[in-house]
């Protein structure tokens, strides 16, 4: 089974369900957005959705209400295709831990969702996380999806191990291979049971192949869609996974023992 392990919503679903049939692709992993480039119809339009994304990649928006919506658009998705779509939700970092609570057992028992994330800081911001891994941890093996591209640097990444290394329970999969910084994110995880690499937005293709080489156990193909393309993101896998046993576990036999699916 081939499963695209980080992907946004979509809208209209059967666009993204035709693209996962054009692309081979039997699930993926849905993640909100507040966002939806994918509807504008002009130029002006797309910059306006590019600039709330800048926003909320350095965490300087965090509507409720909108998160709300968006972690709606996941569920229905899940809930209209079951055998295509496997939802992660998104918490407010800013919550209290009664509230913080709360919105994970709405993720788990009433979403049926597998894990957290995207979580997207500004550096310096790591420390928000410390939370939810708490919150995490009284789940079995419920993992947490970090952006770890810009605009995050190598000390909050660093930081980031550290957290991850504190609750050793909670799965942490560190999104975008650590964009500029895969070098040392790839050394990191080899060091850090509880650590997994998301290949989408991969800076070049030696960070790729290398992070196939050194951890095909731990390595997750995705493709950031509609960012990134999972048919080409496919297809890099094939081109420099060195045998079919590595190219089965990346495109979709690590996500199905890490989620338990």
């Amino acid at each position: 089974m081939i499963i695209d392990s980080h992907a946004h919503v979509v809208l209209p679903t059967e666009r993204q369900i035709e693209m996962m049939d054009l692309s081979g692709i039997d699930k993926t992993i849905l993640f909100s957005t507040l966002v939806h480039p994918e509807k504008s119809e002009s130029y002006e339009e797309f910059i306006q959705e590019m600039d709330i994304l800048n926003q909320i990649l350095n965490n300087e928006i965090n509507p409720i209400e909108a998160r709300l919506r968006a972690l709606e658009e996941v569920k229905d998705a899940v809930i209209k295709y079951p055998d295509r779509f496997i939802g992660f939700g998104l918490v407010p970092l800013s919550s209290s831990s009664e509230e913080l609570n709360h919105w994970i057992e709405m993720i788990v028992k009433d979403h049926k969702m597998k894990g957290l994330g995207e979580f997207t800081l500004g550096t310096g911001q790591i420390k928000l996380l410390e939370p939810v891994f708490q919150a995490a941890s009284n789940y079995s093996s419920f993992p947490i999806w970090v952006h770890t591209f810009h605009p995050l640097n190598l000390n909050d990444i660093q930081e980031l191990f550290s957290l991850t290394r504190k609750y050793p329970n909670v799965p942490v999969i560190y999104g975008h291979l650590g964009g500029t910084h895969w070098l040392q994110t790839i050394a990191l995880i080899k060091e850090t049971r509880n650590a997994y690499l998301d290949i989408s937005a991969f800076y070049t293709t030696y960070a790729l192949s290398l992070a196939i080489k050194e951890l095909p156990e731990k390595t997750l193909f995705s493709s950031d869609f509609p960012y990134g393309d999972p048919f080409l993101n496919k297809l890099a896998v094939e081109r420099h996974a060195s045998s079919d046993e590595v190219i089965q576990r990346v495109l979709g036999g690590n996500i199905v023992n890490l989620l338990n699916i």
